[in-house]
């Protein structure tokens, strides 16, 4: 069991493992079971490549928590640009792109994806 306290915030090291790396962007998956993953992504000037969308078999709830970044969805004429604080939920099988991410601030995004079909869970407050 890890208990070491980390920070979001923190840089990533050029030798991290378990870290994915993509043209502008690094991957981190904080957490993950086998119904959920949450990773950290930093990105620095990243853009989906022209002409690709996302579509993802699972939902993807993301947050920016530094820097900014625009999201473009197949549906829709008009990106939507997010800032700190931003979030939205993705459905699964919703294409999506991302089409810039700030080039001179780091960010900094949590993404947690989920699966469709998860039974109902109880809230915290409910589990009392």
């Amino acid at each position: 069991m890890d208990l070491k306290l980390k920070n979001v915030f923190e840089k990533f090291p050029s030798d991290q493992s378990g870290a994915d790396r993509s043209p502008g962007e690094i991957f981190e998956t904080l957490l993950k079971t086998d119904r959920f993953k949450l990773e950290r992504i930093v990105s620095s000037g990243h853009t989906t490549p022209q002409g690709k969308w996302y579509d993802q078999d699972w939902h993807e709830w993301v947050i920016v928590l530094q820097g900014s970044a625009e999201l473009r969805f197949q549906d829709e004429e008009k990106a939507q640009t997010m800032i700190p604080g931003d979030y939205v939920n993705i459905p699964a099988r919703c294409r999506h792109r991302v089409e810039w991410t700030d080039p001179n601030i780091k960010t900094i995004w949590l993404a947690f994806h989920y699966m469709p079909d998860m039974p109902n869970m109880q809230t915290h407050d409910a589990a009392r």
